[in-house]
């Protein structure tokens, strides 16, 4: 009797050592796959360092490479996007003179602002330093002197979202510095594509450099995105985001081997990182420019 039990526990603890086996080396393929870069769609590795990111023919809407493309997760200061997009369509007079209120400053992440209260600023101003050179408070005033105030502005923030079909997309403020912006690499396919159609907001998330007047005072501004400076780009829309939460963000609408292609980046690690998988997807579309067809499919 005792040898059958014997027996039987024996066979058990192999079977306890087969699943711990089996599930080891399950955790060590998983890991394996999540430090692997992703793939385009002809099996070809591209490593980026941005946790999610898309590339897509902006003629045809092909996805030319995708990471995450799914997940919502927060995209910083890529909200301004739609708060662009919402002042634009509502017909707000931007010429109209807004006041810098202390309602402006950044209570939830304590960033700085050369906009003091008190200065006033043309909506239009406030739009150009709000897409150029990401300025929250810029952002904040656009909200809350919207008709309604803020409240009402995150509504047709929302609104918006939904009727360009933004599933996976959700806005709580105007600038993006709470962390409940978020959206996916796909739906701000949608929105680049959105944004685009209008030319201020091309011409503003790209200028270089700008200057306004402030009580008497010239205040200087530069482009958040260095690349809208170099010769070797293209760029015909740009905007940038970082909260720590969203980590470093960067989507654009350029032209790359005689086509025009939308790029998201969100979630990249490193203060030059986003720039770096910027520069390593263009690389990486001359390689497989012969690959890609441009254009819409026939």
């Amino acid at each position: 009797m005792r040898a059958k039990e014997e027996r039987q526990l024996h066979h058990l603890e192999k079977i306890v050592a087969c699943a711990a086996l089996a599930a080891m080396l399950a955790l060590g393929v998983g890991f394996a796959q999540a430090k692997a870069p992703a793939k385009d769609k002809d099996g070809d590795a591209l490593f980026l360092r941005s946790s999610v990111a898309l590339v897509q023919d902006a003629s045809s809407g092909e996805t030319l490479y995708a990471k995450n493309q799914d997940a919502s997760v927060p995209i910083a200061s890529i909200t301004k996007l739609v708060t662009a997009l919402v002042i634009l369509e509502h017909g707000v007079k931007l010429s109209q003179r807004v006041v810098i209120s202390a309602e402006d400053t950044d209570s939830l992440k304590g960033t700085r602002s050369r906009l003091r209260p008190g200065s006033a600023f043309t909506r239009d101003e406030l739009m150009l330093l709000a897409l150029m050179s990401s300025e929250n408070r810029a952002a904040a005033a656009l909200g809350r002197t919207f008709p309604g105030g803020t409240p009402v502005f995150v509504a047709a923030m929302n609104e918006k979202a939904r009727a360009l079909g933004m599933s996976d997309s959700r806005f709580v403020d105007a600038s993006g510095l709470s962390p409940g912006n978020v959206s996916s690499a796909k739906d701000l396919a949608r929105l680049i594509e959105a944004a685009h159609r209008h030319p201020m907001i091309r011409e503003y998330s790209t200028r270089e450099s700008a200057t306004v007047s402030m009580l008497g005072r010239e205040l200087g501004y530069r482009n958040t995105n260095g690349l809208v400076r170099s010769v070797n780009w293209d760029i015909g829309l740009s905007k940038t985001g970082y909260i720590s939460e969203a980590g470093r963000c960067l989507v654009m609408r350029v032209r790359m081997q005689s086509r025009e292609v939308i790029v998201v980046l969100l979630d990249s690690w490193g203060k030059q990182s986003r720039i770096g998988d910027a520069n390593r997807i263009r690389k990486w579309l001359e390689v497989h420019a012969a690959k890609v067809p441009t254009g819409r499919p026939g």
